[in-house]
């Protein structure tokens, strides 16, 4: 068969007729020699294409014959009086034979032989016609199952058999099935007992009742049934349908229940969690699920869980400072149980450790020993940034406090606890290798809570409204009993916290300043804290080219490092700092090539998430301090992505606000 139908020529046959009759007729007025030189190419022309579409339909006709020739008179008449619509396709994709029901119920009552199978069903081509089957397949607005069959002719590669199914109401059915899946909203006010603490109970009331009625006529938008579960906490039941209407507007109840007036201007914040399973139950445990990552996340924010991760929706509202310390009690009492439980304990962060995570790692350790207990803090040398702790404990003979990862590996045993500080993603572990092979796995950290995080620990303690790790181990040791901590652990706990607070500016709440002054009653010598932020003069001047390298951009600062090596990670995060303190400049962003892709640190004074716009190029952090490593890519790649991801977040954070007035 050729690849071009018979039936699809007599349009182009008409056209060419119609156009040499008219060239024929100016050239007869023109001049005759040329009319006559023209009339004997266009009578060639024309016998030729007669004599090649009579050729074309006797290979139609061969081709017809040959697969009929196949099937012995009963097969035949079986395949013309079917009552299912049936067509024999080439391997060219054409349609060459079809019965009077495919004609009436596919094509509609017209023809079209010799058409390609995808002008039919458009996303059907030859090559899946080999599977023999194909469950749901689109015509227009009917939708049918293909059941396949391979044939083989004498002279041709051969050709396929189609026997179609309507399965149109059947595909309607599945639909409203799916459309009326149940939903469970769990929503919380994640910070009204902070917000509305000090106000009197009729102002209290007044102001959740307004929340409540704007929760209740959402719901009854939507179709849903809204029911309150506890002062603050909300239950919400819809369909799926529901659901998909309320994605397409993004969760705007978030703006709304955000731009509801208070008495000091403190907005209110709700995290949902949406929950969707087979049953009832289902749906409601996974809702109970993605609100707990909604508020891990700091609140503000709908997330919805997907068969490949997380969709979160919101997230732009800064977090408000929990006061109480009723959880850190708990923490304390559960993991000091868990340390007498064990015969060593063993202190890991994350990759390229800074100082508030070895600062909590020591602090820990040295409570572990204080507590009769063999403990280490596990790190490595050649990629820590907190090489100035560690020497300052070198300094008074205490080094044996920090082991590497081939050691802490070879000191394993059954009743081994790992804590784990300053992270709770296992791939950015400074050895995940050591968090595979111990069973007993407690966890701190004040990081946003991330899609892939530890899901198997005994303990998991995170407060993603604290200012650092180290803030979070100063109330824990505080309330276990029998503890003593040395100056050394005070000034290692009290460095932390400076250099994620960025010396108690950033996030430096209540509780902050409470640990930074339980760390002076211990002795912590500030000067001594400063100089572990001393750094030689080669970071200097890498932070100072960076820093003169940055280009304003949408009320962001970005800096591109044109150098890379020992250091630059440093350099890259002290002027990310820096670069704050140019006037109009929100956030900044700093990024430098290593090991064949290129790092990003960003930090903001939190006006900008900068964790939101870090996530959407795969990385993570916190709101004001948060980076991204994007594998495989050159710098200027990744400043064009930066640059989408911020544009991406400077849209929506500005219809956010829109939606506020």
């Amino acid at each position: 068969m050729k690849r071009k139908a018979v039936w699809s020529v007599s349009p182009v046959v008409l056209l060419f007729g119609i156009l040499s009759f008219l060239l024929l007729l100016t050239l007869l007025f023109v001049n005759r020699t040329v009319f006559w030189i023209a009339a004997a190419v266009c009578v060639a022309v024309w016998a030729y294409g007669f004599w090649r579409i009579r050729q074309l339909k006797h290979d139609l006709q061969r081709y017809v014959q040959g697969v009929c020739g196949q099937l012995n008179h009963q097969n035949r008449k079986a395949l013309e009086e079917t009552p299912l619509p049936v067509a024999l396709v080439s391997e060219q994709d054409e349609i060459v034979w079809y019965n009077e029901l495919f004609r009436r119920d596919v094509l509609g009552g017209t023809d079209r032989l010799g058409d390609e199978i995808r002008t039919v069903f458009p996303s059907v081509s030859t090559a899946q016609l080999s599977s023999r089957f194909l469950p749901q397949v689109a015509c227009g607005s009917s939708v049918y199952a293909l059941y396949t069959a391979k044939l083989k002719t004498s002279d041709e590669a051969g050709g396929y058999v189609l026997y179609c199914v309507d399965n149109t109401e059947l595909a309607h059915i599945a639909e409203e099935y799916a459309l009326s899946r149940p939903v469970v909203l769990s929503l919380y006010l994640d910070n009204g007992d902070e917000v509305m603490k000090d106000h009197r109970d009729g102002e209290r009331a007044q102001m959740f009742s307004k929340v409540e009625m704007l929760l209740e006529d959402w719901a009854n938008k939507h179709d849903g049934i809204f029911r309150k579960n506890a002062v603050g906490r909300f239950l919400i039941l819809l369909e799926q349908r529901q659901l998909d209407a309320i994605e397409n507007e993004r969760f705007n109840i978030l703006d709304k229940v955000r731009a509801l007036p208070t008495v000091d201007n403190v907005p209110l914040t709700l995290s949902i969690g949406v929950g969707k399973g087979d049953t009832l139950y289902a749906a409601d445990m996974q809702a109970r699920q993605t609100l707990d990552m909604a508020l891990g996340r700091g609140g503000d924010q709908a997330v919805i869980k997907t068969p490949t991760g997380y969709d979160f929706y919101g997230g732009l509202a800064k977090s408000v400072e929990k006061r109480t310390k009723v959880r850190s009690r708990v923490i304390a009492s559960a993991l000091q149980q868990m340390i007498n439980d064990s015969d060593l304990v063993l202190v890991m962060g994350h990759r390229y450790s800074d100082l508030d995570c070895l600062g909590s790692g020591a602090a820990l350790t040295a409570a572990c020993r204080s507590m009769g207990k063999e403990a280490y803090t596990v790190y490595d040398p050649a990629t820590t940034l907190a090489t100035a702790l560690v020497d300052y404990y070198r300094d008074y003979g205490k080094e044996d406090m920090f082991i590497d990862l081939d050691t802490a590996q070879s000191m394993v045993t059954p009743d081994t606890l790992l804590i784990i500080t300053d992270i709770h993603q296992p791939e950015r572990l400074d050895a995940p290798e050591l968090y595979h092979i111990v069973e007993r796995v407690a966890v701190i950290d004040h990081h946003r809570k991330m899609v892939d995080h530890i899901d198997d620990a005994m303990l998991f303690y995170h407060e993603p409204h604290s200012s650092s790790a180290s803030e979070m181990v100063s109330e824990v040791l505080q309330y276990m009993e029998g503890i003593r901590l040395s100056r050394l652990e005070a000034e290692a706990l009290l460095a932390g916290i400076m250099l994620d607070t960025r010396y108690f500016v950033m996030k430096a709440g209540v509780r902050t300043f409470e640990a930074a002054a339980f760390l002076r009653k211990l002795g912590a010598d500030t000067i001594k804290v400063k100089r572990m932020f001393s750094e030689d003069m080669s970071i200097y001047r890498h932070k100072a080219d960076i820093v003169s390298s940055a280009k304003s951009y949408c009320g962001t600062a970005i800096a591109c490092a044109t150098e890379s090596g020992n250091g630059m990670r440093i350099a890259a995060a002290q002027a990310a700092d820096e670069l704050l303190c140019v006037r109009e400049v929100e956030a900044s962003f700093v990024m430098f090539a290593e090991n064949g892709g290129v790092n990003i640190s960003a930090r903001s004074y939190g006006e900008i998430n900068v964790q939101l716009i870090m996530e959407a190029l795969g990385g993570g952090g916190h709101q004001t301090m948060a980076g991204a490593y994007v594998r495989d890519a050159d710098v200027q790649t990744v400043n064009k992505l930066l640059q989408k991801a911020i544009d991406q977040y400077l849209t929506e954070r500005a219809r956010a606000q829109a939606s506020q007035q």
